[in-house]
């Protein structure tokens, strides 16, 4: 057989796809995510708790877990097979209790926490506890076979049903009990179908029936395991009887399951065989289910890919309207045009503006000269106008984002858990801007500074100061007159050539057209950096979901890679069974 014959290869594959299995997030809540993570975690399991623990371990003795209904007598039946009460049968529903493996007093070193079920705790002493594992040694369980008596595959305490399936998927046999009345119920038949499913070698015990209604139902179960492809799989029946004084079946009630596990026992050749054949299939089944997981992976990453494309178009429209406002005309409204036109003067300054530009950078000299205060205010609305400017772009493209996740079941669990109101800008961008907005109008002032420093230019440079020309140069940024109408086009934008005009006298056309263009760049760049951290509220928030884009590849790949080692080896066996 390929998986038990494989070798080393086969166990670093295995290994390799359960890291796979383990780095696969399904953070987002998707239709069926539920049942991915859930099949996720079952194979994650399955790996750990038997199929890597048992190709270690080939020669181990057969585990043999006893599964059921509620009140099927899954302890009862072991405790008679044992002969002995070694585990607790439940008087009350759900019993909450650790599971209990009963095992030959020789087979003692096969059950360390190293080997089966690594999670459970070993214990030898009763107890209540589900995530421990009670080792019974007893002589009369034959040497090479171990009996696990597990939970309530249908209890209604979760826990109890996902242990159940755990202790089920480390199974080399299932020995699965259900009685008259519950041998149709379907959680049972549901395992029975993943049974089927993995090839995994199961025993019927239909408990509890009354003598009259043996046949009858007996009949009836082996024609519902026929069509569910359990025909091979044996079938006891014990009937409705009365327990002795110490709550067990008397020993003729349950010869026949004894013999056929003593039998079982005795024969390490048949006992190989199911080993085999339990984990071949369990390895075929999860190798076809890992690729589900991977497309829920795919599923996964399209969905984090829609909203960061939502929350990204939201901002990168606000930083476009943003830069757009700041070079359409827009800032040279209200304060900031008031204020401009209070230093470089109006009236008879406009209206000469194209005949005697020369004589106008002459008055503009005189008009400029001893307005320091003209300068700052001028400094002081644009500051305030950009600030105001970059807080409304930052809370609509906040609102836009939030839209945006909104119209999506994943973005509306995030935005509710996220216990923050990612709907509104960040409670410290007015501080961010309001310094952003500082450290651009410094950077205009140093860029004035140097380029006043030529020689050539100095005298002038001195006529109009540096905060006077670094204003100007804020004005000429946003000089272009396309968002403005009416009066506002004369005003604004004869207010803006004046500003042009003034800074060529003083640093040529040329250097006029570089600092516009640097100051310009720094401005971009400062506005792009605020927006962009605001935006990043957002897509942190997908970022410590820890999805992976290669994670769907990797699982694939895995599972590739076992497949090509049992296809290898069944070549090799000359046999493709698997």
């Amino acid at each position: 057989m390929t998986v038990t014959t494989a070798g080393p290869q086969m166990l670093t594959a295995l290994v390799r796809l359960r890291a796979a299995l383990q780095g696969a997030a399904l953070p987002l809540e998707l239709p069926d995510v539920r049942e991915h993570r859930r099949a996720r975690e079952e194979m994650v399991n399955q790996l750990e708790d038997y199929i890597i623990p048992r190709i270690v371990t080939l020669e181990a003795p057969l585990l043999a877990v006893v599964g059921g209904s509620t009140g099927a007598g899954k302890s009862t039946l072991v405790n008679s097979l044992v002969g002995a009460v070694v585990t607790e049968a439940g008087v009350l529903r759900p019993t909450t209790r650790s599971p209990v493996l009963v095992h030959n007093p020789a087979d003692a070193d096969w059950f360390g926490a190293d080997r089966l079920l690594p999670e459970l705790e070993r214990i030898h002493h009763p107890t209540h506890d589900p995530h421990a594992l009670q080792l019974v040694p007893v002589d009369v369980v034959p040497q090479g076979l171990a009996i696990l008596d597990a939970p309530d595959v249908d209890s209604v305490e979760e826990s109890n049903r996902l242990l159940a399936a755990q202790l089920l998927a480390a199974a080399d046999l299932w020995l699965f009990v259900t009685s008259a009345a519950r041998y149709a119920d379907q959680v049972p038949w549901d395992f029975l179908r993943q049974a089927a499913e993995r090839s995994a070698a199961v025993a019927i015990v239909l408990d509890r029936t009354p003598e009259d209604a043996v046949e009858t139902v007996a009949t009836h179960l082996a024609r519902m395991l026929a069509a569910r492809g359990l025909k091979d799989s044996p079938l006891f029946t014990i009937n409705e009887v009365t327990l002795n004084e110490n709550g067990l079946l008397a020993p003729r009630h349950v010869s026949e399951i004894r013999g056929w596990l003593a039998e079982l026992g005795g024969d390490a050749e048949a006992r190989a065989a199911m080993v085999r054949q339990t984990l071949e299939g369990a390895v075929r089944s999860l190798t076809r289910r890992a690729h589900t997981v991977a497309d829920a992976c795919v599923e996964q990453s399209e969905a984090a890919e829609r909203l960061r494309s939502g929350a990204n178009a939201a901002y990168d429209e606000e930083i476009r309207k943003v830069l757009e406002a700041t070079a359409d005309g827009t800032l040279l409204r209200g304060e900031v045009l008031v204020r401009w036109q209070e230093f470089v003067g109006t009236g008879e300054l406009l209206k000469t503006l194209e005949a005697k530009v020369g004589w106008l950078r002459d008055r503009m000299v005189n008009a400029i000269k001893g307005k320091p205060q003209q300068a700052e205010r001028v400094s002081v609305a644009v500051e305030s106008s950009l600030e105001t400017l970059i807080l409304e772009h930052a809370e609509a493209a906040a609102e836009r984002a939030e839209a945006s996740w909104r119209t999506l079941a994943p973005g509306q669990d995030l935005l509710s858990d996220v216990g923050e109101d990612l709907g509104r800008a960040s409670r410290g961008l007015r501080r961010q801007a309001e310094r952003a907005v500082r450290e651009w109008q410094q950077d205009v002032l140093e860029m004035v500074r140097t380029e006043g420093t030529d020689k050539r230019t100095t005298a002038r440079f001195l006529a109009y100061g540096v905060n006077g020309l670094a204003v100007s140069l804020m004005v000429v940024v946003f000089a272009n007159t396309a968002g403005l109408t009416g009066a506002e086009v004369g005003i604004a934008g004869g207010s803006a050539l004046l500003g042009q005009k003034l800074l060529e006298a003083v640093f040529g056309d040329q250097a006029l057209r570089s600092l516009a263009a640097q100051a310009r760049g720094k401005l971009e760049i400062r506005v792009r950096a605020l927006l962009d951290e605001e935006r990043h509220r957002y897509l942190d928030l997908l970022a410590s979901l820890g999805l992976d884009a290669e994670a769907a590849e990797r699982v694939r790949n895995a599972a590739r890679a076992v497949d090509d080692l049992r296809y290898a080896g069944a070549e090799r066996a000359g046999t493709h069974s698997l």
